[in-house]
């Protein structure tokens, strides 16, 4: 699929950055370039210490900032795969500065759209998050506003080829700023700080984020936001895997925080389609057949009035399961304490 391919991420030294790079160059040796584009010189050099330019011929470093166009113009200039995955991230830095966020999730899709409409670039991967569904918190709206830019993008491509696509998932679990690494750094205190006893989330490996994007790159028609089927876990539970011997002290929700995430509501289900390993939200009008499309996947309708959140989900982690997680996908000397 990436065979004689040139890739571009943005916010490629993120996690799921770095994860994509290594899939790339394990499963596709044979790409032609792979653009690591973020705007983070610090974390460009510590990155390309494990994936040098002089072992991995493919590999590139290119400092920009997804705010500047013309900076991306330039980035994109021989580019045919585009994997959007720069953002601020974090809720409330978010509440706190709405306006950089505003500039960097809706204005940087925005550039990196124009961008990609004004190259030979031919597929686009946008990132999203749970807390675009329903948003309640300053994140959530540019992520929401974000998706439905790159969901737009396919209505005025003209006859270009190019096909824009979303991906939607929960929390990464291990990637930064996320609850393991927070109590895991935590634990030896003794005490691990609870936001609610009764929250939950879903939870991803990033492996399957990154087997998420692969799939859009591969099978996405233009206009879909794809969300996996994922379980979920309750915080404490999470406390009682990695630090069982630990106090859990309640300190409240953050300001922009939800108990359950979301990451289908139920005005949703009316374009939602089950396609087995994940769903599908299409737009409420495609610019290619839609029966096509049902029959090339085997989508099915979900019923009216489904939602999928993580406090009602049907598969649960335990805290056995995170143990052995936790293990395989972090640390691999891990044990409770």
């Amino acid at each position: 699929m990436l065979s004689n391919k040139s890739i571009l991420i943005t916010g490629g030294t993120g996690s799921l950055g770095k994860e994509l790079t290594k899939t790339i160059l394990q499963k596709w040796p044979d790409v032609k370039r792979l653009v690591i584009y973020s705007r983070d010189e610090q974390k460009q050099y510590q990155m390309a210490q494990e994936f040098p330019e002089s072992k991995y011929a493919a590999i590139r470093y290119f400092i920009g900032d997804v705010r500047d166009l013309e900076r991306l113009k330039r980035a994109f200039n021989g580019i045919d795969y585009v994997i959007h995955a720069a953002a601020m991230k974090h809720v409330h830095i978010a509440e706190y500065n709405p306006d950089e966020c505003v500039k960097t999730n809706i204005g940087g899709a925005e550039n990196v759209i124009k961008a990609a409409l004004s190259s030979n670039v031919t597929k686009v991967v946008a990132l999203s998050t749970d807390k675009a569904c329903a948003p309640i918190n300053l994140y959530g709206a540019t992520k929401l506003t974000s998706d439905k830019l790159f969901i737009a993008a396919n209505n005025i491509k003209g006859r270009q080829d190019i096909r824009f696509s979303v991906v939607r998932y929960g929390n990464v679990m291990g990637s930064n700023g996320s609850v393991i690494p927070y109590f895991m750094a935590k634990r030896d205190e003794g005490v691990l700080p609870i936001t609610d006893p009764t929250m939950t989330r879903f939870n991803i490996s990033l492996q399957g984020g990154v087997d998420m994007v692969l799939h859009a790159l591969d099978q996405a028609w233009g206009g879909e936001l794809f969300v996996p089927k994922i379980p979920s876990y309750r915080i404490l539970d999470v406390a009682q895997a990695i630090a069982p011997n630990c106090e859990h002290r309640v300190i409240g929700i953050r300001p922009g925080e939800k108990i359950h995430e979301e990451m289908i509501t139920a005005s949703d289900s009316f374009t939602t389609y089950d396609l087995g390993k994940y769903y599908v939200i299409l737009p409420q009008v495609t610019n290619w057949n839609l029966e096509d499309y049902k029959k090339e996947f085997n989508a099915r309708l979900v019923p009216q009035g489904f939602s999928y959140t993580s406090g009602d989900n049907t598969e649960w982690e335990t805290v056995e399961s995170m143990r052995s997680q936790i293990k395989e996908h972090l640390y691999s000397d891990f044990q409770p304490k």
